[in-house]
């Protein structure tokens, strides 16, 4: 049995090894490098795109126009929805993933009727994979410039408009790498606070990095993925209450302090390839093992679950448990959350009460 888990865990952090954002991407980065990334805004009026904005090279832009325009006769836009694919332009990668995205134009009274007025916004760089990763991103970068985006004569083009479209990338893709890069080895303390729902208090920092940190613990967190939202919430009002648990983030040196520091080894066996990725300056490589770090903490939790289900009907499953927790290194988060989503239930909280004990007496041995 813990020959197969170890195997699925290996293969869930080496996803650098394995996965094809080695052969896809890789090559186009290195350290201090930047991604060659683009960006175009269209004035959409009935069925016509007028270019208002691009970064592209001059002969590249009439390319991306055909493109969306069949997009757009296709009805493929959604107004608000992003909508990513990979594109074929006169640029040096040729091929790049482009985010697509309809901003509609509020209807007026006088034009009641104006259906498919707008704006249609396109990212361009990397991959389709690389960006899908970071849709809600982009489509959240793409909602902030609703504001700005009122009249057709756009007359705050180059005090507004240019250079919030210019910035796409470092503020909707490289958060991550930013966040690895600050507090490095120490991403390990993050990870365990954004799984167990513990308070992150980051002081003496700038705006960007507080919010970079921030972006990070939501995007580890697994609110929202997980079948317990409701008990989640309660642990987390519970946790927060308690400030003397609040992992704090001191930014006044380089790199950061950090206090109230608790991590386990699941989290600390995904630091190197967290660094790996930051080495060679790839943050959909960086996303990817966001992601598969979660998913293996999902499925650990409903291994848990199942193995807490069994164990009120036989001993055995409950030794079982017990080698399960003592074997995949991130027995304290699992218990918490399975506490909180059993509250409940009194034979689970009596099993969850016997695990705790056994993993409390696991520790102290080994202390």
């Amino acid at each position: 049995m813990f020959t197969s888990q170890t195997s699925s865990f290996q293969d869930s952090i080496d996803v650098e090894e394995r996965d094809d954002f080695d052969s896809e991407e890789i090559a186009g980065y290195s350290q201090k490098i930047q991604l060659n990334c683009y960006y175009t805004i269209y004035l959409y009026q009935g069925t016509s795109l007028t270019l208002i904005d691009s970064s592209l090279p001059l002969e590249a832009e009439p390319e991306l126009r055909t493109y969306i325009s069949r997009r757009l006769s296709k009805g493929a836009l959604l107004g608000g929805m992003g909508n990513i694919a990979t594109v074929e332009l006169s640029i040096p990668e040729q091929a790049v993933g482009c985010y697509c995205c309809l901003l509609e134009q509020e209807r007026s009274p006088e034009q009641p009727d104006a259906d498919g007025n707008g704006y249609v916004i396109c990212f361009m760089g990397g991959s389709e994979k690389g960006l899908n990763l970071f849709r809600l991103e982009l489509d959240k970068y793409v909602q902030g410039l609703h504001s700005s985006l009122q009249t057709p004569e756009l007359q705050n083009l180059e005090t507004e408009v240019r250079p919030y479209l210019s910035r796409w990338y470092e503020e909707s893709v490289m958060h991550i790498y930013r966040v690895v890069q600050l507090v490095q080895s120490n991403i390990s303390f993050l990870l365990h606070a954004a799984l167990s729902h513990t308070h992150v208090d980051i002081i003496n920092s700038d705006e960007r990095t507080k919010a970079d940190v921030l972006r990070f613990i939501k995007a580890a967190s697994l609110q929202g993925l997980s079948q317990q939202d409701t008990t989640t919430a309660s642990l987390c009002k519970a946790i927060s209450e308690d400030t003397h648990s609040d992992l704090i983030i001191d930014c006044s040196a380089s790199p950061p302090t950090l206090t109230n520091t608790v991590s386990n080894r699941f989290c600390d066996d995904w630091i190197q390839a967290f660094l790996n990725a930051a080495e060679r300056c790839n943050p959909f490589l960086l996303r990817q093992i966001l992601e598969n770090f979660k998913l293996k903490a999902i499925q650990d939790m409903n291994s848990l679950k199942r193995f807490v289900r069994q164990a009120e009907m036989s001993h055995y499953a409950l030794f079982r448990c017990c080698q399960f927790l003592q074997g995949c290194g991130n027995g304290d988060v699992l218990l918490q959350n399975a506490r909180a989503e059993h509250s409940d239930l009194p034979e689970a909280c009596s099993i969850i009460t016997v695990l705790e004990e056994f993993l409390r007496d696991q520790s102290q041995a080994q202390a």
